[in-house]
């Protein structure tokens, strides 16, 4: 190699390095742009008369009384926009599925406690909500099953009488003899698990604004939404528009944790209202609304078993779940986005030859389950790794040991695991080597052994997982859903300044993708970071967007910015060795700057795009291109990641409080673009994963009335509830991945909860105690320990 090779070689780049976020600038210093930021000329606002009632048909709406209130535009039930808003269907191919469709306000009847029956629009919100307060609506109570046990029955009141039952979606996956299997088996663990149902709570409510222009006839969305594209295609279709005459545009958008990743009631009502009423209409959700009527996540039973020789080794897994889907399938996801999951992810990272997974997901009288941080991995991650360390207990093996015999290893990529899911290949053995290491788990072996004999409910935890991130179409299309979720595509213009210009499809909501597509961009094109913008969240951008979720951007907006730098840093060469009269293979870009290896000639890009764009004749006619590209990325499969967690406990005897004292993630998230993301990514996770697992559960009692529909009683983890997080990056080789990035922004959603689950478990090993419903609140371990000690008590006598 040569010395100009080298240097080439040496030349650091910005992709690994910790780079400060440059959104960072206008979100702290109070600049960013939200949806409620956007004020119109002549802009209307509604508000949403909601259900009161679980399951009702709607006999009579009262609206004389709020005729007279000053400011009210109009009042809109579903019957007054009847052919101007078809419903959005959330189709699949999956057998036996029933897509439910999704209108904007209630026909005929009710489904839920929250959903939209009637729109009030004003000059004002204030003025909407007192006409609001003043119009009444009789509703005929229907029968209904509030738990997901009662509406599987046969004979159980039906949510939408047209599909003929409540299951609306079954399947099945399997591989082996497991019945035979488990009739011989030495050892057998089992029990029903369950997540309770959870909702996403950003900081930010959900909040729409839609425009008409009457000169195009063209209406454009601004929406607080992590799909914008998925948006206007449905909403084209659902408005009869041509895609040419409708924009949705995601600015700023605070957070969503995949609350605000599907098609929502409001979206489609504001673009019909303002279409109708030809004038700007605003929508802005409370906190009761985002409580009430936002999607939810897991309720889950998964009743599960696992066989296991005397040596430890996994020989077969069975489990029959029933999902608690809502009254809705969601669009574009369908009713089986989280319960199919959990039956597909249950297997895990372990070497499982036989088994079983049957899920049938159910309506109930709720609102819709829809996409949240993890999406089935963190409930099937509870289930199996609660039984993982049960058969530990039951053959008196360490928890760690037990998982070092089962989980796949390095030389078995690619996976096939028994429900179909292939692991090409990641750090299964590493993460947990490394956590282990990390916290020196012998040491806390010991520790807790002499907390035990001081009286300390002390306990640790382990957790391994894997899923798949940046899934390509393949998988994506395999439910036969309404879109092909597999693909992104990337557009990167220099123009005549040399500032670099890129857009994507997705759709950022807190996790910094505008720098890092910047650094990758930085790298792979040689140009300077701060003379790049990154444009996304805009349906425009693109032939097709669909946004930021199931830890996809890093790998595929990632993958395509990766292939189109190189496409357009070709045409910057080119370019380059024809201004300076020095062979392509002999330039290089770094910094915003072109050099040539074997002399002191350069140029900048500034100078080369001038030079291109302005100087007529530099370039010879037949040989001038514009420096810009555009590429589609399909990782096809998708790509695995995984991570090991471990948690230590402590469990207030007297208060029954759970304390989180120490955790550590061990994750191998493939090529890390920048460390300080990753680890904010981790620590978020890690944070809602303990929220899952101690303290959030959305409940509903036997009138179907939401109980948890303030913060005073959906309780979220606080700064003192949150330990320090150590982690570990493994950067494990993935040589078929275009970057070779792996996705990892759920990773702490998934492991934690089961993790948190097998300390508490074995904190309270020496009752007897196993975890089995989460979250874990004082009150629940208070029973558990009641009745733990009332069966000794008894056994005694």
């Amino acid at each position: 190699m040569s010395a100009a090779d080298l240097s080439v070689e040496m030349r650091p780049g910005l992709v690994g390095k910790r780079v400060k976020r440059t959104e960072d600038p206008r979100l702290l210093s109070g600049n960013g742009q939200y949806v409620d930021d956007i004020k119109l000329p002549n802009m209307a606002h509604v508000a949403i008369l909601r259900s009161d009632q679980p399951h009702a048909l709607i006999r009579d709406i009262r609206v004389e009384g709020a005729m007279d209130v000053p400011g009210l535009i109009a009042i809109f039930e579903a019957a007054d926009l009847e052919g101007e808003v078809k419903p959005a269907i959330p189709s699949s191919r999956m057998k036996g599925y029933y897509a439910t469709p999704y209108w904007p306000l209630a026909r005929d009847k009710v489904r839920y406690v929250g959903e939209p029956v009637l729109a009030v629009v004003a000059e004002s919100r204030y003025a909407a909500e007192d006409a609001l307060a003043l119009i009444e609506v009789d509703y005929e109570p229907l029968p209904f099953a509030i738990r997901q046990v009662d509406a599987v029955e046969d004979g159980a009141p039906l949510i939408h009488e047209e599909a003929g039952t409540n299951v609306i979606i079954a399947r099945e996956f399997g591989r082996g003899e497991v019945d035979v299997v488990f009739a011989n088996a030495p050892i057998k663990v089992g029990a029903q698990f369950r997540m309770t149902r959870k909702t996403a709570t950003s900081m930010e409510n959900r909040c729409y604004l839609a425009d008409y222009d009457r000169r195009r006839m063209a209406v454009t969305l601004w929406t607080s939404s992590n799909i914008p594209g998925i948006v206007k295609d449905a909403l084209a279709d659902s408005l009869s528009l041509p895609g040419a005459r409708l924009r949705v545009i995601a600015p700023d958008v605070g957070g969503s944790f995949g609350g605000k990743g599907s098609l929502y009631h409001e979206e489609m009502l504001v673009c019909a209202l303002a279409r109708k009423l030809e004038r700007p209409v605003k929508f802005t959700g409370d906190r009761l609304e985002e409580l009430t009527a936002s999607s939810q996540a897991f309720d889950e039973l998964i009743d599960a078993e696992l066989a296991v020789d005397e040596e430890g080794r996994f020989l077969a897994l069975r489990a029959e779940v029933i999902g608690d889907i809502g009254a809705y399938s969601i669009y574009p996801w369908t009713a089986g986005l989280e319960p199919v999951q959990v039956v597909s992810f249950l297997p895990g990272p372990y070497r499982i030859e036989h088994y079983r997974g049957r899920v049938r997901g159910v309506l109930t009288p709720k609102p819709p389950t829809g996409p949240y941080r993890g999406v089935g991995r963190p409930s099937s991650t509870f289930a199996m790794e609660r039984l993982v360390d049960m058969a530990a207990r039951k053959l008196g093996m360490d928890a760690a040991e037990i998982r070092r015999r089962n989980l796949i290893d390095g030389d078995e990529f690619p996976y096939r695991t028994g429900s179909g899911i292939i692991w090409d290949k990641s750090a299964f053995m590493e993460c947990l080597e490394s956590a282990c290491t990390h916290l020196d788990y012998p040491a806390l072996i010991e520790l807790q052994k002499k907390a035990r004999t001081e009286g300390r409910w002390i306990g640790i935890g382990l957790s391994c997982y894997a899923e798949l991130t940046g899934i390509g179409s393949r998988i994506a299309v395999a439910p036969g859903m309404p879109i092909n979720t597999g693909t992104e595509t990337g557009t990167i213009t220099i123009d005549s300044t040399g500032s670099v210009i890129a857009a994507f499809g997705i759709a950022s909501h807190g996790q910094g993708l505008e720098t890092t597509l910047a650094q990758i961009i930085a790298d792979e094109l040689g140009c300077a970071l701060e003379d790049i913008e990154i444009r996304q969240g805009d349906s425009s951008l693109v032939p097709m967007s669909t946004g930021t979720y199931a830890s996809r951007s890093a790998v595929i907006a990632g993958g395509v910015a990766t292939k189109t730098a190189r496409v357009v840093k070709t045409k910057v060469l080119r370019a380059a060795s024809l201004l300076m009269d020095v062979p392509v293979d002999n330039l290089e870009a770094s910094g915003g700057i072109i050099r040539a290896r074997s002399s002191n000639a350069a140029m900048t890009f500034k100078e080369l795009a001038n030079a291109v764009y302005m100087q007529m004749g530099r370039i010879p006619h037949d040989k001038r291109e514009d420096l810009t590209g555009s590429e589609s990325y399909d990782p096809y499969l998708g790509t695995a990641c995984s991570s090991c967690h471990v948690a230590v406990v402590e469990v207030d005897p007297e208060t029954y409080g759970v304390r989180v004292t120490d955790y550590v993630v061990a994750e191998d998230c493939g090529r890390i673009i920048n460390p300080m993301i990753v680890d904010g990514q981790v620590h978020g996770a890690v944070a809602q994963g303990i929220g899952a697992a101690l303290l959030e559960e959305i409940h509903y009692d036997d009138d179907g009335q939401l109980v948890t529909a303030s913060l005073a009683d959906y309780l979220l983890p606080l700064a003192t509830d949150v330990p320090d997080i150590g982690i570990v990056h493994i950067e494990a080789d993935l040589p078929n991945n275009v970057g070779g990035f792996r996705g990892m922004g759920e990773g702490g959603t998934i492991g934690a909860p089961a993790a948190i689950a097998n300390a508490i478990s074995d904190a309270l090993s020496p009752l007897g105690i196993e975890i089995q419903t989460l979250p874990a609140t004082p009150d629940r371990l208070f029973r558990l320990v009641e009745r733990s000690r009332a069966t000794h008590q008894q056994e005694g006598q």
